[in-house]
């Protein structure tokens, strides 16, 4: 039997070995260098005409040299500079134009002709407030309102195809609408310097209005570019911006965005295929479709300015953004030291050739765009295509696939050679029928144990790790990766060992195909049925394995050709008629069945004499037949068994030459199986499901391991982590049984060293902080102040946290659940008073909590010449542009002195409002709002009954500078004494909110 490896493509052990461990090893560095390797930047500081990479990256570490969110000083020196800095490039670019600023301020047919000599025109937008709502967490849930005076900075870069009107100013609508929209936001989060979220984003549009004011780079159609201010607290900018004339302007449009620190920039949202074609172009393309189903169906809750471009301005375009480590979004990380210059150029390289294509298209973006399916390919190449596309390659793969197997399998029915299933084969005798056993049946049982064994160890290998050490995950993602894969290999190996030790097919390959084809045409049913009925298309890369597979599975079924009829094996097998006779065949036959023995002279040995054999013969005793042992014990006509009914039996039956052919143990017609198609096989099997399934595997990986501090699901990583391994290793395990123990012993101490560390080392570390959110509040009444941090539940990591600030010292610290977050705890304790406004002068004495009243000033009157609910609430704060009013029973409207005209389901969703938050372009600005609550359609009874109640609440301003050491000593305190793997992030738009009650 087979047994030497002298075909180097053989279907035998060490081949077998060697090719699938290249393959896999070669396509999994690929797939990590690709995910984790940012493409270098060029060398040159001017990559491009009209790009310099040196001035981005100055820009870059002084937009996030302090933090600056909305309600900080910093943001408006970050405007002054902003400003600046677009001046200062269109003055450099060879289009820009210096005139007399006066004049053209004040005469409009100087202004007319400037405006068709400079393509640029800046907006220094101090004029629009919007105000709008969002609904309640839950239906029937009260919502939020919001008023917010923006500070935008949009810049206009008028197309060669635009006209020279300057329709902005007549209150008219554009001439057409086909310019293109590239936004990104300038302040930060009160907690983090902004390098990646969104500094990289601004000094991109920086350098693209360089890119595109140069005169060899002038765009088509107008592009227009939006520095928004406020998109941290609650999209503030973006809303701002729909009350701006150019709003009108854009039909497309291209946000930047960041949500981690560093890394490549990431193309995660799309509204059609057209718009998606134009990032198509980028130099080093990254995306999925994935995370756009995710956004779509509710999946991932954090939101950005593209929400507002496409549901209220009814744009077209694209989201890009930074993603990983999400452990440094929100936090002091996320500075221009934690990201790099490489990351700039991504993000810019991505963008300059994006928006080229969408500001030179005349014809895609006409109409509603058409849902789309869109991926990378080792970051070099991106496919796109419609959704329509891959539904109708769904539906014919699931009708053709199994049609296909069936004609095969029909054909081999008909030449004698559909070997899998089959039992027997008889052949007609002149003494009667004869049986000759084929084994068909061997092997069929084999892999769904293999699978189920296999994949039921890394599952609860995941209830593990999450039962002893949780949290292992946020720092040691590749870790427990390693440990999975590395379990599932080990045991998928011993279970086919031991299955072909004990019952050995050459029919084990076809059947793993053939259970692999079933259970992946369900999963295909499934997600044909998702593309059509609810639009989602993340699940291409199922669709391309099963087409893998199906493939596979197909030159399985024609390998049967190769192999004899069932007829002539038989015939082979079973002696002829001049080689019968009485001493040559077996003692018994009953029914068609009789066992296999080897004849007489197979059994003496070689060296038996002719005496010794006439002496046996003649030994007889009482049991000995009458008829001998040599004789038919049965009626003739009875059907009679093969006499070769084991492999071994069979293989003796059959020429010397096809024995060496037949594999150890196997069945005995499998000699003529082709020795070389596995490979083929494999590589079908592998390349294209291994790439697919693993970009995707390494995208959800980093964008849910460090969310478990967000308060998702601890379960949530293991599981998608088990449920990829298996699907990372499908490939491979038809194959499996021919692996030496060389690789599975290896991955066995892998899996060993894995586990231990996975229970045992601490889950945290100084590169993958564990961030808790700060907040503190303040009861201007009675001069109380609270510190919270918001965390983890699990475990005594949040308490130990606080414990270890020295101001908890004798307090006792008390840990509920989190009324912020679902998910994670809050602990809080007596905290160190903040000092947001200036207070007495220390040699004074007076403590600062004997200032708080003066923060906040407010004045409520109930209107009594209406029969509404309605009331009149004037407040300002100290120090701060940033105030709210909070009910406890929701209000149905209400007006802000100032505000542009907006419809009452614009200002207060349909359930109501229970807050109103109020952000100002100036600083202490006082407010006047009008509220009212109840509802008018009430019956005269009830509304007398809710205006007898009145209304009760607080009134609140928002502090978030944290920028002076000593303005907030609880926050100084948080970033010098928490623990090292710690990260302090912002739990509310205000660090510290002060705040009174009120009762009308």
């Amino acid at each position: 039997m087979k047994r030497a490896f002298s075909n180097p493509i053989g279907f035998t052990p060490l081949p077998v070995t060697i090719i699938s461990s290249l393959v896999y090893t070669a396509l999994f560095v690929a797939l990590l260098v690709t995910h984790l390797v940012v493409p270098s930047a060029p060398r040159s500081p001017t990559p491009l005409s009209g790009v310099n990479l040196t001035e981005a990256w100055l820009d870059l570490q002084y937009i996030s040299g302090a933090f600056h969110p909305y309600n900080s000083r910093r943001n408006d020196e970050t405007r002054d500079w902003l400003l600046q800095r677009i001046e200062k490039i269109l003055a450099e670019s060879t289009t820009g134009l210096l005139f007399d600023r006066s004049r053209y301020l004040h005469d409009p047919q100087f202004r007319a002709s400037i405006a068709k000599q400079n393509p640029v025109v800046i907006f220094s937008d101090v004029t629009s407030n919007a105000t709008f709502s969002s609904a309640g967490k839950k239906p029937g849930d009260p919502g939020v309102s919001v008023y917010f005076e923006g500070t935008n900075i949009i810049a206009y870069i008028r197309g060669s195809e635009d006209g020279d009107e300057e329709w902005w100013n007549t209150g008219q609508q554009p001439p057409k609408r086909e310019g293109v929209l590239v936004n990104a936001h300038y302040d930060s989060v009160s907690t983090g310097y902004g390098a990646s979220d969104d500094g990289v984003g601004i000094v991109t549009i920086l350098q693209l209005m360089k890119y595109f004011t140069s005169e060899a780079h002038k765009p088509k159609k107008g592009i227009v570019a939006l520095f928004n201010n406020g998109e941290e607290d609650y999209l503030n900018g973006a809303q701002a911006f729909r009350k701006h004339p150019l709003s009108m302007f854009p039909k497309t449009f291209l946000n930047l965005e960041g949500a981690g620190a560093g890394g490549r920039a990431v193309m995660f949202r799309s509204t059609d295929t057209e718009v998606t074609k134009a990032y198509q172009k980028s130099r080093h393309p990254f995306a999925s479709v994935l995370s756009g189903d995710a956004f779509k169906r509710g999946i991932i809750k954090s939101e950005t300015d593209y929400r507002v471009f496409t549901e209220r301005l009814g744009l077209r375009g694209l989201d890009v953004a930074f993603f990983e480590p999400r452990a440094s979004y929100h936090t002091d990380r996320d500075d221009s030291k934690h990201t790099s210059i490489d990351s700039v150029w991504h993000m810019l390289s991505a963008a300059i050739p994006t928006l080229e294509a969408l500001s030179s298209d005349n014809h895609s973006f006409v109409g509603k765009g058409s849902d789309s399916v869109w991926f990378d390919l080792f970051g070099e190449i991106l496919a796109v295509f419609r959704l329509r596309i891959l539904f109708a390659l769904s539906v014919t793969l699931l009708v053709l696939a199994p049609l296909t197997l069936i004609v095969i399998g029909t054909v081999l029915y008909k030449v004698d050679k559909l070997y899998i299933f089959a039992r027997s084969k008889q052949i007609e005798r002149g003494e009667g029928d004869e049986s000759v056993l084929l084994h068909g049946w061997k092997g069929f049982a084999q892999y769904p144990l293999l699978v189920v064994l296999a994949s039921a160890a890394v599952i609860g290998l995941a209830f593990l790790v999450v039962k002893l050490n949780p949290y292992i995950v946020y720092s040691s993602p590749y870790a427990v990766w390693s440990m999975m894969l590395s379990a599932w290999v080990f045991v998928a190996w011993i279970v086919s060992c031991a299955a072909d030790f004990l019952r050995p097919s050459a029919l084990t390959r076809l059947y793993s195909l053939l259970w692999l084809f079933f259970v992946s045409w369900i999963i295909l049913l499934a997600v044909t049925v998702l593309e059509k009925r609810e639009n989602i298309a993340g699940g291409y890369f199922l669709v391309f394995y099963f087409a893998a597979i199906f493939l596979a599975t197909t030159i399985a079924f024609l390998e049967l050709f190769g192999l004899p009829r069932k007829f002539d094996y038989a015939e082979e097998v079973l002696p002829s008629d001049d080689e019968r006779n009485p001493s040559r065949r077996p003692q018994s036959i009953s029914s068609g069945q009789r066992l296999a023995q080897p004849s007489e002279e197979q059994q003496r040995p070689d060296n038996t004499t002719e005496e010794q054999r006439v002496e046996e013969d003649e030994e007889a005793t009482e049991t000995t037949s009458l008829l001998g042992h040599d004789r038919q014990t049965t009626f003739a006509h009875y059907p009679h068994q093969n006499p070769e009914t084991n492999e071994a039996g069979a293989i003796d039956a059959i020429d010397e030459s096809k024995v060496r052919k037949v594999y150890l143990g196997e069945q005995a017609w499998s000699w003529t199986l082709p020795t070389w198609l596995w490979v083929l096989q494999f590589l079908l099997l592998s390349i294209i499901p291994i790439v697919l399934v693993g970009e995707v595997a390494l995208f959800l990986t980093s964008a849910v391991y460090q969310t478990l501090a967000d308060g998702s699901s601890i379960m949530l990583p293991y599981f998608a982590i088990a449920i990829f391994t298996v699907l990372l290793l499908i490939p491979v395990s038809p194959f499996i049984h021919r692996y030496t123990y060389h690789i599975p012993t290896f991955l066995l101490l892998v899996f060993i060293g894995t586990l231990v560390y996975n229970l045992v080392v601490f889950p945290f570390s100084a590169n993958n902080r564990l961030k808790v959110y700060f907040d503190q509040r303040v009861d201007l009444d009675t001069g109380v102040n609270t510190v919270t941090l918001t965390g983890i539940k699990d475990g005594s990591f949040l308490r130990d946290v606080a414990a270890a600030l020295p101001s908890t010292a004798g307090q006792e610290i008390s840990c509920i659940g989190s009324t912020l977050r679902s998910g994670l705890q809050q602990c809080s304790w007596h905290g160190l008073p903040p000092k947001v406004v200036p207070s007495p002068p220390p040699g004074l004495g007076i403590p600062p909590q004997f200032g708080y009243a003066d923060w906040l000033s407010f004045n409520i009157s109930r209107t009594t010449n209406t029969t509404r609910n309605e009331a009149h609430i004037t407040l300002s704060g100290k120090n701060t542009r940033a105030c709210k009013i909070e009910f406890d029973s929701p209000v149905s409207d209400f007006e802000v002195k100032g505000a542009a005209p907006e419809d009452r389901s614009e200002r207060v969703p349909k359930e109501g409002s229970k807050e109103i938050r109020l952000w100002s372009r100036t600083w202490e600005k006082p407010w006047h709002v009008r509220v009212r609550w109840g509802n008018e359609k009430w019956s005269f009874m009830k509304q007398q009954q809710q205006r007898r109640q009145g209304l009760n609440g607080r009134v609140v301003c928002l502090w978030s500078d944290a920028n002076d050491s000593g303005a907030i000593p609880a926050l100084d305190e948080a970033w010098r004494f928490v623990p090292a793997w710690v990260a302090i992030s912002k739990a509310k738009d205000g660090l510290v909110e002060g705040s009174k009650t009120f009762l009308i």
